[in-house]
């Protein structure tokens, strides 16, 4: 096997500027690097990355936790993370953590010494909370947190503002009575959903009814069965608005089955416009959630932390979401597009089976 001593040989340099190199140190010029690189890459060499953390005390690695790792919302943020992490070097660690504070604590305590930073989720409780009171906790991003903490940057998703620019366009094609699927309540991204719904209802004069709010938990078929429960309601709905597109696809099977045309008898619109959205029949009117950016970005504010000027503030970021318009509220041809709102407070996300929006 190769060493590091047959590199420094090779490209003419010393063991110590061999070192450098594969340390990203500044002292090493550009050309000495691309020399070292090729010999390295020639020979067929690459440090121990376990040797190589111990002398530099870093570790390339980037800890990702969150509350569930299944759907299309999780895969897509972590591919973002990891294109952002790949791009700088960095691999990630990835962990699933329940909804309790204690099982977070754990996941973190095995990470610790493991990962250079961490990029969390945790939408059941608030987790800028939690880091305030857990000691000695290494440098973290907070995705959708309920609160934007001092201790630590954070990105989120423009929830209740998408939401609203929703519910006002369904106002704005003559409905009145609009039901609400909601996500768990205790869920940051499902209560700031629902507030905007509420809001938009409101602004247009309407008061929000506690009975066209139905529960569900992200899943399809909560919103079947909260689509079924409307519709035995005697005074029925015009339009549903669900917190997620999986809630909207099981509440579009229950009007299919109960043969509710949709949108002539009722339209159906969700949240988040996963890549199923646009064809089922017809396709989803929703508010596009990009999760790719959610998951790049958060990665990058982790590892631009380290480049502030020492007790630089907190970013807090929040990305816009867009109102993409198609066949199932009834607003004629499909067309995407619409507003972008980045507001200040709401944060999103939506896997199809639970936690999060």
């Amino acid at each position: 096997m190769p060493t590091i001593r047959d590199v420094a040989r090779a490209s003419r340099v010393s063991i110590a500027t061999v070192s450098r190199v594969f340390n990203d140190s500044p002292l090493v010029t550009a050309d000495t690097r691309r020399r070292v690189l090729a010999s390295a890459s020639r020979l067929g060499y690459w440090p121990n990355s376990i040797a190589r953390s111990l002398i530099t005390n870093r570790t390339h690695t980037l800890g990702v936790v969150l509350p569930d790792l299944f759907g299309e919302f999780f895969s897509e943020v972590v591919h973002g993370m990891d294109l952002a992490a790949r791009e700088r070097g960095f691999h990630l660690l990835v962990s699933r953590s329940s909804s309790t504070e204690g099982d977070l604590a754990e996941t973190l305590r095995t990470m610790r010494g493991r990962v250079d930073g961490i990029a969390l989720m945790a939408p059941a409780f608030d987790a800028s909370r939690f880091l305030r009171e857990v000691p000695g906790i290494i440098p973290t991003v907070l995705l959708n947190p309920e609160s934007t903490p001092a201790e630590a940057d954070s990105v989120s998703i423009a929830n209740f503002e998408g939401a609203s620019q929703l519910v006002r366009h369904l106002v704005s094609l003559g409905h009145r009575q609009i039901a609400h699927i909601t996500g768990p309540t205790s869920n940051i991204d499902a209560r700031q959903r629902r507030d905007g719904y509420r809001a938009a209802l409101r602004e247009a004069g309407i008061e929000p009814a506690p009975h066209l709010e139905l529960p569900g938990d992200f899943a399809e078929q909560s919103g079947f069965e909260a689509a079924t429960e409307l519709l035995r309601l005697t005074a029925r709905p015009s339009a549903i608005f669900a917190a997620n597109d999986y809630m909207a696809v099981g509440a579009l099977g229950a009007l299919h089955d109960a043969g509710v045309r949709v949108p002539e008898d009722m339209a159906v619109t969700g949240f988040d416009d996963i890549a199923l959205a646009r064809y089922v029949t017809p396709p989803l009117t929703t508010v596009h959630v990009d999760m790719l950016a959610l998951g790049r970005r958060a990665v990058q504010l982790l590892l631009e932390r380290e480049e502030r000027e020492p007790g630089a503030p907190a970013r807090h970021e929040v990305l816009a979401t867009t109102l993409v318009v198609r066949g199932s509220c009834g607003a004629g041809a499909p067309i995407t597009g619409g507003p972008r709102f980045a507001g200040g407070g709401p944060h999103g996300a939506s896997p199809p089976r639970r936690h999060t929006a």
